[in-house]
């Protein structure tokens, strides 16, 4: 399913931005190198079609010998991953300024995933003690991130 509307979003920082004129396929991927871009469990991206870079210059890693991984230099926010042989480029869908917009529809490289990944959602919430705790914790923290 592709989405229209206007989609924005960036790196953490503000010194990346970009612009996309519709959305794709919504997507975790599982496999190692994903995860280890991401610093977590699988990576969720999104298929950008019509992506404009609108502000500051992402940096590449290539990852392998098939695609490459751009990022923020600045804040090191993982950003987009990108095949060598076509124009296909996939966001980082936590960097969208709304994420909501791009829900997954399908898991990619399952079999290569953690084998805790598929229980997340069904973890127990904490007590409301520390919900409240957690709370006003949250309330001190002045956060240095760009919309």
């Amino acid at each position: 399913m592709t989405k229209t509307q206007d989609i924005t979003g960036g790196c953490q920082c503000g010194a990346i931005r970009y612009r996309i004129a519709a959305l794709g396929r919504s997507s975790v991927c599982h496999c190692r190198m994903c995860q280890r871009a991401f610093g977590a469990f699988y990576a969720p991206l999104v298929i950008a079609h019509g992506l404009t870079w609108t502000q500051g210059e992402r940096r590449l890693f290539a990852s392998s010998n098939i695609s490459r991984r751009g990022f923020c230099s600045d804040c090191g926010t993982p950003l987009s991953l990108e095949n060598v042989d076509d124009d296909q480029i996939e966001i980082a869908t936590g960097t969208l300024d709304d994420p909501e917009l791009a829900p997954p529809t399908l898991q990619i490289n399952h079999r290569y995933g953690c084998s805790f990944s598929d229980g997340i959602g069904h973890l127990p919430e904490p007590d409301q003690d520390t919900v409240a705790d957690n709370d006003a914790w949250n309330a001190t923290v002045i956060s240095y991130q760009k919309p």
